[in-house]
């Protein structure tokens, strides 16, 4: 049901950036409501590689995804923020003393700033554009991220594409499925080359069979249930890996949606914003993470988590007009009840 909401800030955006700015716009006693079009927090940690392990968040050498959204969840819940999810900002309009934002689900925002921590955009996977396909993914045996790691166990696995994903996958799931073969279109991997060498490695020994030079031409089942994936060179040579899934990771394509319509500094896709407020060209809307782009921009997590901190403070004068802010150590105040 639609609703009427008032708030300090609306964050768009659920992933690790947009929940830290909850926390950080809590330590400074503003209430925040998190708009996501996922039907879950996390953003593409939980939605492409939540039991990825990440290794760059400070004070943890190793962390799944899906726990680092856990835990930044945890971190937030003091502040009592309000999530709503699977649904979009599809319209936003400046008012006296803030903005006003209206939801693909009919709800009316009203708040005094906006963060966008939308990650790049709404995203969704690069398909490959095989007969069949749309029958294969109702049925799970055509899938563009792993969930469960545990769900692949015992199955015979095809994996296309030469990145990060691939590779990654390639070696986690060498260990649990029956078979692991990877097909590419050549020799070369655009991954860490660290992985590759790991993932050529266990080929070596015979724990995963490379495709190579190899594209994917076709997939055999019954039309939902997959029980095969087709190979074809650009020569023409054909050959058929029998297989109980297709994961398919031909990266994501990107859109800002109605973002794009905003009136915000634009460039590639990206937001353009003020390296120290992380404010666009329009006051009172701020973008933080993968959005969000200035000189020496780094899209790191970490990077985001401080954009959210900057902007956090940038707003503050915004909710609280003539209050000064008294910046104290959280190790000094604690969490504000």
């Amino acid at each position: 049901m639609p609703e009427t909401l008032e708030t300090d800030v609306v964050i768009i955006g659920a992933g690790p950036v947009g929940l830290f700015a909850v926390f950080e716009c809590g330590m400074l006693r503003m209430k925040c409501i998190v708009v996501d079009a996922l039907d879950a927090i996390g953003g593409q940690c939980s939605a492409l590689y939540p039991e990825k392990p990440i290794f760059d968040i400070p004070a943890h050498p190793q962390i799944a995804a899906s726990d680092l959204v856990l835990q930044l969840e945890h971190q937030a819940a003091p502040f009592d923020p309000i999530y709503l999810l699977g649904r979009r900002v599809e319209a936003l309009r400046q008012e006296e003393g803030g903005f006003t934002l209206i939801t693909s689900a009919g709800d009316t925002l009203r708040a005094k700033a906006v963060v966008i921590a939308a990650g790049a955009g709404a995203f969704g996977p690069n398909r490959p554009p095989l007969e069949g396909l749309p029958g294969y993914e109702a049925g799970g045996g055509v899938r563009y991220l792993v969930a469960k790691r545990e769900a692949f166990r015992g199955k015979r696995v095809v994996i296309a594409g030469g990145g990060d994903s691939a590779v990654d996958w390639a070696l986690s799931l060498k260990d649990i499925a029956a078979k692991v073969v990877v097909v590419h279109r050549r020799d070369k991997f655009r991954a860490a080359p660290e992985t590759v060498a790991q993932m050529q490695a266990a080929a070596e020994r015979g724990e995963i069979e490379m495709a190579i030079p190899y594209q994917l031409h076709g997939l055999d089942g019954d039309g939902t249930t997959l029980t095969g994936v087709r190979l074809a060179t650009l020569k023409g040579e054909e050959k058929l890996v029998p297989a109980d899934h297709l994961l398919a990771f031909f990266g994501l394509s990107m859109e800002l949606g109605s973002i794009a319509d905003w009136g915000l500094g634009l460039e590639r896709s990206h937001i353009a914003v003020t390296p120290a407020t992380c404010e666009t060209n329009i006051p009172g809307i701020h973008a933080i993470g993968d959005i969000a782009t200035y000189p020496g921009k780094l899209k790191l997590i970490l990077q985001g988590f401080s954009e959210a901190a900057m902007a956090a403070h940038a707003i503050h004068p915004r909710v609280f007009p003539g209050e000064a802010l008294h910046f104290e150590y959280s190790t000094t105040k604690g969490v504000p009840g």
